[in-house]
């Protein structure tokens, strides 16, 4: 049995949780407050003792800053990101690593936190929505920072956010078709040619892409593109395995990203049983004892430059 990183976590740390409230008090009736393991440390680490070869690298709860704390949101990652590196530090017998919180409402702000977060603290990357408000990820004015994380060699996280045009689904249809759109748009803006390093990390295993890999490739050689061949920047993006025991979704991940784009990620705390569930659907799939190995801890800890 070998130690295997969960890549794609959640948790709120107390005192950013805390202010967040002050804030914002209608904050504490979304389901990121109401599940105790992710507030709760005590309880989380009661969850993760079922699984004792698994460490989790903590992103912040799908709160999105500017979304909900928009004239606090510089004040908030700073003490989110200050509180993930004193946890990482004493417990690293539960966190392999934390990912950073930024402001995307400050650009000059979220540069500054980027530099403080990981030159200082040392946090493993950032952790953003697929878009605020009307402006997705791949808008020119976020550009500055996705060029600073490439400059950097650290990864982004992506976390969908609810879409308030589209019916409330509690996360289900609505986040994949944000995820989805939200990698269209990066991959249209010529990113991938812009920054052929930079490194993306997408929740539930690529969303649609993989699914719809052929319709996808049919339609962009429909619609004029600037890139030859573009529709092949899908499978630079990193994606997880949280997809709830899902095991022939995990292949048809692993079909269309490749085994190296894989990573271990649960969605874990916000189910009782993900992190065993994701596990063993990772180890039914149709793949070598090798590659369920890098899928597993050794993706992760290459991506993150960080040994076990």
């Amino acid at each position: 049995m070998f130690t295997k990183v969960d890549i794609f976590t959640h948790i709120l740390t107390p005192k950013y949780a805390a202010r967040y409230a002050e804030i914002n008090p209608k904050i504490l009736k979304r389901p990121e407050f109401t599940a105790l393991p992710t507030s709760d440390l005590s309880i989380r680490e009661k969850l993760m003792s079922r699984c004792p070869d698994v460490l989790q690298v903590i992103t912040m709860a799908n709160v999105p800053l500017e979304k909900w704390a928009p004239e606090h949101a510089v004040e908030l990652a700073r003490i989110g990101n200050e509180e993930f590196a004193e946890l990482v530090l004493r417990r690293p017998d539960l966190f392999f690593a934390a990912v950073a919180v930024v402001p995307l409402n400050d650009i000059d702000a979220a540069l500054d936190e980027i530099d403080y977060a990981i030159n200082t603290l040392r946090l493993a990357g950032i952790q953003v929505p697929t878009r605020v408000g009307t402006q997705w990820l791949a808008s020119e004015q976020y550009r500055p920072i996705l060029a600073k994380m490439a400059e950097l060699g650290k990864p982004i996280w992506i976390h969908p956010d609810h879409n308030d045009q589209l019916d409330d689904d509690a996360g289900g249809f609505n986040w994949t078709f944000e995820t989805s759109h939200c990698m269209l748009r990066l991959v249209e803006s010529g990113i991938f040619n812009d920054f052929p390093d930079i490194k993306f990390i997408i929740h539930h295993a690529g969303a649609m892409i993989p699914f719809f890999r052929e319709r996808i490739k049919y339609l962009m050689a429909v619609v004029p593109q600037t890139t030859q061949n573009i529709h092949e920047h899908f499978r630079k993006f990193y994606v997880d395995t949280a997809l709830y025991g899902n095991t022939s979704g995990l292949n048809c991940a692993c079909n269309y990203f490749g085994v190296d784009h894989m990573l271990f990620g649960t969605d874990a705390p916000l189910g009782p049983n993900m992190v065993q569930d994701t596990i063993r659907s990772i180890e039914r799939m149709s793949i070598s004892e090798e590659d369920k190995e890098k899928i597993l801890r050794l993706n992760a800890t290459a991506l993150l430059k960080k040994v076990l």
